[in-house]
Parts: structure tokens; C-alpha cells; sequence
């Protein structure tokens, strides 16, 4: 693999091992991504059975031009008062990810751990649709839940934002269109390994060691689906790449989870950085010797215990609190 991983913490190099690599030796190549999906639909997923304890509600929303955007709201069953709400932006780089239940078993996990509606976006993806595409997407998601709160049994106040990996470009985006149009700010903003700038100019951006689950060229693949041939151009807008953005005052509180072995790690430190600067509070977590997304890939592991309690203790002080 372009990478190493004699300095993974034990638990993940073993989950690395034993996960089928791609050609290049990692996870995900995103050269070709209509066959990297074609192969993704073909892999056999295992049984479910829906869990009693959660409800599940898909809301289809107008989009202008006839289409409906989907989101999908897990719900504890057992819950009738009004709850918090978690807007879930999913990973895959912005050109993965159609299906939301397709991750039923870990949406169903944070409603429950959070006692809060998990509402999982299902954003339109690259290249078919370019940014900021998913943006609006996520905007018009948070405005329905903030707008339709009362018969949803939502509480408007306690709506949060979140996304992973890809997702953290339209989470971090969405906070950014809500400020600036001026509506209901959301009560948290959490970016987790985010993916938020196309330039890859970042240190982190050139390290081999780096180079786990994707590289650079990966890397390279996705932001070229997403803005074509904008694309480190001087002129691309936050909404497309929020780590464009020099001005990140009015944002929420927000949490960042960031790996030491991640191409993206530095534009994720760089990013809480700025908002700091900005006067918003940023919590900002290095995980040494964690490769991207290891909470979802090595789910058992100590470093993802430890990972989650910090980040649903944050998830819960803004939701609850």
C-alpha cells in the first residue's frame, strides 16, 4: 500500500489487514467512481432486522425543477415529547452514498445513544450534481425541520449539524448558508475527518504516510467531480469548499475529530483554528496513530470508544442542554 502501517495503533492496522483492499492498495479508488459504485451495489450486505426500539420516517421534500429531496428521520420509538435533532451528513467523498438506509444499524445507534431524531440527508452526490449542490440540499433539509418542527416534534432550537469525511463539506456549508441568509442557527456544528478544501495544499495533503484508506490522487479525483474544472481556481465559493472560507464568525459551537494518519487531517485542524480565531468555540481532537474514518472501520477498537464518548458528550451538552 502507498501508506504504512507500523505506527497504526494495533486495533486499526488489524482492521486495515483484514478490510479488501483496492488496486492500489487501499481502501477506496476513486478513479473510476461509476464502477467504484457499480461495485459497491454488487457487494453482498448482510441481513437486518429494523430494530424495534427506533422509528423510521422518510420525508421527500420539493426541489425546484420537480425532483424531492430525501431525508430519512430515525426516531426513538418509545420517545413522546418533542426531541432534539441531529441533521446527518454521510461520507463518500461527495460522490458516494445513495442510499440512507443503507447505514439503518449506525443511524439507529446515534438516535438512541443522543435520545434525539437522527435525520440522515441523502445530499445529491458528484459529479452529476456539482457543489454546491449538496449544500442547497443540506439548507433545505435543516429549513424544513426548522419550518414543519412542531409536527415532526422537534425542537427548533436544538436542530445540530453534522457530517463525515465527505459529508463535512455540505455540514460545514449548510452553517455557513444559514448564517448568512440569516435563519434559526443550528445548535452545534461536528465535522468529523472532514473533507474541506479542494487546493490540498495542506502538509498533511502530501504525506504518504498518510495514504490508508485513500490518496492523494483519490483525493484529487473527488474535488475534480465536485467543481470540475473550478478546481483550485481562486474563485470557488465556501458554499463549495468551506475551507475557502475567511470568515467563519456566526457559526455554532462546533467539534472537530481529526486522525494523524489522514491526508485531510490538517485542513480539519486548520479549519477549528480559523473558527477560534473567529471567536466560536471549536473543540479540535488529534487522534494519534488513527487512520480516516477509523471509528467506522475498527468500531470495537479502544480509540473508538474513546472517540465516541467525547464527541456524544458534545452531541449531548448542545442537544440537550
Amino acid at each position: 500500500m502507498p501508506g504504512i502501517t507500523d505506527a497504526l495503533d494495533p486495533e486499526l492496522a488489524a482492521a486495515f489487514a483484514a478490510m479488501p483492499k483496492a488496486p492500489n492498495g487501499t481502501l477506496l479508488d476513486l478513479s473510476d467512481i461509476p464502477g467504484l459504485r457499480a461495485t459497491m451495489r454488487s457487494m453482498p450486505r448482510p441481513a437486518s432486522t429494523p430494530d424495534p426500539r427506533v422509528a423510521i420516517e422518510t420525508l421527500r421534500i420539493p426541489r425546484d425543477g420537480g425532483s424531492e429531496l430525501e431525508v430519512v428521520l430515525y426516531r426513538p420509538a418509545a420517545a413522546t415529547q418533542t426531541l432534539p435533532a441531529l441533521l446527518w451528513f454521510h461520507a463518500g467523498a461527495q460522490v458516494l452514498g445513495e442510499d440512507a438506509r443503507d447505514d439503518d444499524a449506525y443511524h439507529t445507534e446515534l438516535s438512541l445513544q443522543l435520545d434525539c431524531v437522527l435525520a440522515a440527508v441523502v445530499y445529491r452526490l458528484a459529479p452529476e450534481t456539482p457543489a454546491p449542490g449538496a449544500a442547497e440540499d443540506g439548507h433545505s433539509a435543516y429549513a424544513h425541520l426548522v419550518a414543519h418542527a412542531a409536527e415532526l416534534r422537534i425542537d427548533p432550537q436544538r436542530i445540530g449539524l453534522a457530517g463525515a469525511s465527505g459529508g463535512g463539506a455540505p455540514a460545514a456549508a449548510t452553517a455557513l448558508i444559514v448564517r448568512d441568509r440569516h435563519d434559526q442557527q443550528p445548535c452545534l456544528l461536528a465535522l468529523l475527518y472532514p473533507m474541506l478544501d479542494d487546493r490540498l495544499e495542506t502538509p498533511s495533503s502530501f504525506e504518504i504516510t498518510a495514504e490508508v484508506i485513500f490518496t492523494r490522487p483519490d483525493m484529487q479525483f473527488a474535488w475534480g467531480a465536485v467543481l470540475g474544472d473550478r478546481v483550485g481556481k481562486g474563485d470557488v465559493h465556501p458554499y463549495s469548499a468551506p475551507g475557502r472560507a475567511t470568515d467563519l464568525a456566526g457559526l455554532p459551537d462546533t467539534f472537530v475529530a481529526v486522525a494523524q494518519f489522514d491526508l485531510l487531517r490538517d485542513e480539519g485542524m486548520e479549519f477549528a483554528r480559523s473558527l477560534n480565531t473567529a471567536g466560536v468555540p471549536a473543540d479540535l481532537h488529534l487522534y494519534a496513530r488513527a487512520y480516516h474514518a477509523w471509528d467506522r472501520f475498527a468500531p470495537a477498537s479502544a480509540l473508538t470508544r474513546s472517540f465516541e464518548q467525547a464527541w456524544h458528550d458534545f452531541l449531548r451538552r448542545h442537544l440537550h442542554d
